[in-house]
Parts: structure tokens; sequence; C-alpha cells
């Protein structure tokens, strides 16, 4: 698994969690208003060993107590069970990040009981989806992972980060139907950076409309926040 950088401490990420982050290199979206592109595009301008994490990992028992797996897109890695199950064996919680791409792997890793919490992005609309992501197709994946997680066999949550240019009201409520039933959906504020993807036509939601979003989505899905 190529691992591209570490977090050493969150208080943020992992609900109820002390915890670190290791973002993988590596995604199948290019979604113009990503802020980890470094992360995304061309080769890893770090590398960090398996081996690393783990001694960090074991230096750190009595502070942290579970591990976010984020990226770039995690699940794109075939050897992630091993990392994790070395991750389990040393008595942490693990929570991932996923686009949702790909629903068989992130099926087994649930199954086979080595993840404890997964947040999913949820980009737009299904009918507009490529406008958010960069690339065609990739809705009927996101759905079955969407409906896994719906099922649920794991503690999850839903995010979106709001972005003008790329959503409208009626997008984000077309989305909130397509999730209806969500325990928990988080609608993120887009902050433009030195690290986004492609920022040329996108720009952040005031406040007040971010909180006129807020009341559309809450009126179909009860646990919605703004994060």
């Amino acid at each position: 698994m190529l691992i591209s950088g570490l977090q050493k401490l969150t208080l943020l990420d992992f609900p109820g969690t002390v915890s670190c982050i290791v973002f993988t290199h590596g995604c199948n979206f290019r979604c113009p208003f990503c802020h980890n592109s470094s992360l995304v595009d061309g080769p890893a301008l770090e590398e960090i060993s398996e081996n690393e994490v783990v001694d960090f990992l074991k230096s750190r028992k009595n502070i942290l107590d579970g591990v976010v797996v984020s990226g770039g897109e995690p699940l794109l890695h075939p050897d992630i069970a091993e990392f994790l199950k070395k991750v389990k064996e040393l008595g942490y919680k693990v929570k991932i990040d996923t686009n949702g791409t790909k629903p068989e792997m992130l099926k087994k890793l649930v199954n086979d009981g080595l993840v404890d919490y997964v947040a999913m992005d949820i980009k737009n609309s299904p009918e507009q989806y490529k406008s958010a992501t960069g690339v065609d197709g990739q809705v009927d994946a996101v759905t079955e992972s969407k409906d896994f997680l719906l099922s649920g066999n794991v503690e999850y949550e839903f995010r979106t980060t709001v972005v003008k240019g790329i959503h409208t009201k009626e997008k984000l409520v077309s989305l909130a139907k397509w999730i209806k039933g969500a325990k928990k959906y988080y609608l993120q504020k887009y902050k433009c950076s030195e690290n986004v993807l492609n920022p040329e036509g996108l720009d952040s939601f005031s406040d007040e409309e971010m909180e006129s979003f807020l009341a559309e989505v809450s009126s179909i899905i009860n646990m919605s926040c703004i994060r």
C-alpha cells in the first residue's frame, strides 16, 4: 500500500475517538475541488512504509484509540486488508474514508471485521455526478456502496463538500433523496486553497446559503448538519 502522509493526531476525524490519519496515494476521481491534490495526481511526494506506520502505532498505544485511513482513495489498494489486520492486531479502531467506487472491497473489509466506521463522500446528485468527480461512470458502484452502508452493517456517515459552481439547492435535494434513510449526513463548506486540484470557476457559498441548503436536506434526512 502506497502511503504518502501521516497526521499524528486528530480529535475531529473519527467521532469520539482520538486518532491519527494515514493518507494513501492515488485516486480514480478528479474532483476539481479536491483539497488533497498532491495525493491524487502524479508521483507521490512522500512515501512512508507500512512498517514505519506500525512502529508509530506501537509507540502510541496509550495515547491513540483509532486510525483513519484516507486519501486519495484507500480502497484502490488491493493490499489494504493486510495493513488493516496489523492495525486491528494492535487494538485500534479503524475508520475508512472512501468515495464509494469499490463496493466489493468495502463489503469485504467490513464483513471481515477490519473496519469500525466508514465516511463516504457523496459528490453530487446521481444525474450530475460527473460534474463533481471529473470522470464518467461510477454511479452504479457508488449506489452499491451507499446501499450497503444504509443496510446498517457498520457505523457510517455520508458527507458532501458543497461548492458554488457545481452544486445547487435542487441538486442537493436530489442527492438527499438518493441517500434517504441515512443516519448521519454532513454538508461541508468548500474552501479554496493552494492545494485544490482545479479551483477555476469554483467558490464558497455563504454561511446563510449553507444554512438554507441544510434546511432543505434536513426535511429529508433528519440527522443533517453543517461541518
